[in-house]
């Protein structure tokens, strides 16, 4: 890549006003905050739902009501069509997946369908739909397998070994495929393990561990704590897919490239416990179970790619970013209750007074 893109971290409101986006995987952790913010740019939003999830980020904050949902399966081609072409679709933000590893392992068939599947149906709906002008496709750092250098650039071979990462890495080339033959314009984000307010997943660490630390239980750690792993805040990942569909607008030559995105920042799950209860002033002790399987044991990104091209920067660092993780899960589990958590966090911060109003 030779281009150098205009630095910019808000969004474009001229380019987002009164433009028709689907969103797949809205009901999701990071497409409850990208809806967020498309409705705050004035962005007219198609959201496709298959199960309806009541606690959903996008329920939560009232964006449902202000977008066309439609009921459907990512895998559903037919369904697809007909979204792209009656609603007149030009942008693309493809979310929908599987996330979960354990589930992965569990019932790998329906992992792929959903992750390999679903990607190449939403591809060629797209390649069949003449609107559609960017495709902003979620892979993820799993792509990349357990490689033996790190910190894994765009550079690094895609080889998953287990499903979840092997599904990642095929809708990964699928994309690729699509863009190189087909001329599609998809460009591919990698980002590592998203945490933020609004993910119900109790088995994912982040929220697991503040859920049990405010009602004052033992957090608990399926593997033995020292898996490292890339920590991405969500709000910053629903910032980076706008900027990144604005650049592939003013710049098609992006066209099946891919970016790693990441505070490149290296935390063991034992720290993130620790940072945890440390900010909810808790001396709980985690219970440590060693039972993971089939997990990548150290894994982190390399995001000068996005640096340089995109002019791309995060806006938390992950104290900030879980400073309002905790905050989230605070109101949500004192709206839900008639009985005061007992813990209290510390004041969420905004953004650094240099990128305040910035996208990632």
């Amino acid at each position: 890549m030779d281009c150098k893109l205009e630095d910019t971290n808000s969004f474009d409101s001229n380019f987002w006003q009164d433009r028709r986006v689907l969103v797949t995987g809205g009901t999701g952790l990071v497409g409850g905050w990208l809806i967020k913010r498309l409705l705050a740019a004035q962005a007219d939003v198609v959201c496709l739902i298959r199960d309806w999830t009541p606690q959903a980020e996008i329920v939560q904050n009232g964006s449902l009501d202000q977008v066309t949902v439609v009921r459907g399966d990512i895998c559903d081609q037919q369904c697809l069509e007909r979204v792209l072409g009656e609603h007149e679709i030009e942008t693309v933000m493809h979310l929908a997946a599987q996330t979960i590893v354990g589930i992965a392992n569990r019932n790998p068939v329906s992992t792929f369908e959903a992750n390999i599947g679903g990607t190449w149906k939403l591809l060629e709906a797209c390649r069949r739909s003449p609107l559609v002008k960017q495709i902003v496709m979620a892979s993820s750092d799993k792509a990349y397998g357990d490689a033996k250098v790190l910190p894994y650039t765009e550079e690094t071979p895609l080889a998953g070994m287990h499903p979840y990462d092997v599904s990642k890495s095929c809708g990964d080339l699928i994309a690729q495929t699509y863009a190189n033959t087909y001329g599609s314009s998809v460009c591919i984000t990698r980002c590592g393990n998203f945490y933020g307010g609004g993910d119900l997943n109790w088995n994912r660490i982040i929220p697991g561990t503040i859920r049990s630390a405010l009602r004052g239980e033992a957090p608990v750690i399926r593997s033995d704590g020292s898996f490292v792993r890339d920590y991405f805040y969500v709000e910053d990942g629903a910032a980076a897919y706008m900027h990144l569909a604005e650049q592939m607008a003013m710049h098609p030559e992006l066209a099946g490239e891919a970016f790693n995105l990441s505070t490149e920042i290296q935390v063991s799950v034992l720290d993130v416990v620790q940072k945890v209860l440390d900010e909810l002033d808790s001396d709980l002790q985690p219970v440590v179970l060693g039972q993971a399987s089939h997990e990548i044991k150290h894994q982190y990104l390399d995001a000068a790619k996005a640096r340089d091209v995109l002019n791309w920067r995060p806006l938390f660092t992950f104290e900030q970013g879980l400073q309002r993780t905790i905050q989230w899960y605070s109101n949500f589990f004192n709206q839900s209750t008639a009985t005061p958590i007992a813990a209290t966090p510390k004041a969420p911060p905004q953004p650094a007074a240099a990128v305040v109003g910035k996208v990632a």
